[in-house]
């Protein structure tokens, strides 16, 4: 979607990648996209593959994702190792296929174009989420996509009556509690 056809993701972007635990998270660490590793600031290198032949493809997971690992004697020599990985003889990392992307949506999660879109698509969401809890259109009745338009304009019109009459009539806070 970003790459391709050049589309801005106006979604936000789950990160897991923080810790509870003290330890240093992946965002600690620089990625470098030339040379393909995450580099520490002591000047380790965490890499897909420490083979000598770099020909070799990046193993992708079946969760999109490649581990970057650090060698056992880098983290053996290193003072940070009780922060990074006290638990395992090395560090690794997991990384997505689609981080790119994920960069590009934090992006332009933080500009002002961003925050209006969440405001108007959550306007818009609170609507279809109206129709399907209020006016029970979580399930289509009617057959075939003219009688899905049909049962879908019908709900969209009522849903539009109901805030046209509370626009043009609005009650009075004195008399919503009186009971007739």
């Amino acid at each position: 979607m970003v790459d391709e056809k050049h589309i801005e993701p106006h979604v936000p972007v789950w990160d897991k990648t923080q810790r509870d635990d003290e330890t240093l998270s992946s965002s600690d660490f620089r990625w470098d996209s030339r040379a393909d590793e995450y580099r520490w600031p002591q000047g380790h290198a965490l890499r897909s593959q420490w083979r000598a032949f770099k020909n070799l493809r990046n193993h992708v997971t079946k969760a999109d994702t490649i581990t970057y690992r650090s060698s056992q004697s880098d983290c053996a020599t290193c003072p940070m190792k009780t922060r990074c990985c006290p638990n395992t003889p090395t560090r690794k990392i997991a990384r997505s296929v689609h981080e790119s992307a994920r960069d590009v949506a934090r992006n332009v999660a933080k500009t002002r174009a961003y925050k209006q879109s969440r405001k108007d698509r959550k306007k818009v969401e609170m609507l279809f989420a109206h129709l399907k809890r209020i006016l029970k259109l979580d399930r289509l009745r009617l057959r075939g996509p003219n009688g899905a338009h049909d049962e879908f304009l019908l709900a969209a019109t009522a849903q539009n009556l109901r805030r046209m009459a509370k626009w043009l009539y609005p009650v009075e806070p004195e008399t919503r509690n009186i009971a007739i």
